[in-house]
């Protein structure tokens, strides 16, 4: 497993200790580890259950810092254009951030994104897997000539996880290039899948 890690030129160092609001946890999702389960609504308001989809499906489960910030909108959109090539090799994606569904709800209409946003705005989700998280902020956006302040609860690190199909983490990367996150990520999945078959 942590040879698909090194393939992918992505690290799989330990995860290092959560700060929320001033409390430290010491909370480490390694490498062959079972996943944390969580679930949310989602930004078109469905409940995602990964207890649904691991098992039957390669989960992609990618936490991002803000919605409709450049380097995050990057990542997001490469992850959209090589979706379909995620979904042939057997993989579904969901990215996490510390926005409101309805942040995600814009994000993905002006980015035209086509995978589950989930809303963290408290950093819930984020902590069961180690993430590191600091304060919230805002941004200001321009939608339709009318200026709009996007605020989140949270701003999380950008790492990213791959869950097999029998539960396990079998990919981490804590050092995540926003713009290869996605190929990368689809070169792994794709090496996971044919040494399942």
């Amino acid at each position: 497993m942590r040879a698909l890690c090194w393939l992918a030129g992505l690290s799989c160092l330990p995860l290092l200790a959560v700060t929320v609001a001033g409390e430290k946890s010491e909370v480490i999702v390694s490498v062959g580890d079972l996943s944390p389960q969580f679930e949310a609504i989602d930004e078109l308001g469905n409940v995602f259950k990964s207890a649904d989809r691991v098992g039957k499906k390669i989960v992609v489960v990618y936490f991002y810092p803000a919605d409709l910030t450049g380097a995050c909108t990057k990542q997001a959109c490469g992850y959209r254009d090589r979706c379909e090539e995620l979904a042939q090799s057997g993989a579904e994606i969901v990215g996490i951030s510390g926005d409101s569904a309805a942040n995600h709800a814009l994000f993905r209409k002006v980015h035209a994104l086509n995978f589950a946003l989930l809303p963290d705005e408290n950093g819930k989700i984020a902590g069961t897997f180690g993430v590191p998280l600091r304060d919230g902020d805002s941004i200001s956006w321009s939608v339709e000539g009318e200026e709009k302040r996007l605020t989140r609860g949270v701003t999380a690190a950008r790492w990213t996880f791959i869950i097999g199909l029998d539960g396990r983490i079998v990919h981490k990367n804590t050092s995540v290039d926003p713009a290869e996150d996605s190929r990368n990520v689809l070169e792994a999945v794709r090496q996971l899948a044919a040494s399942t078959r």
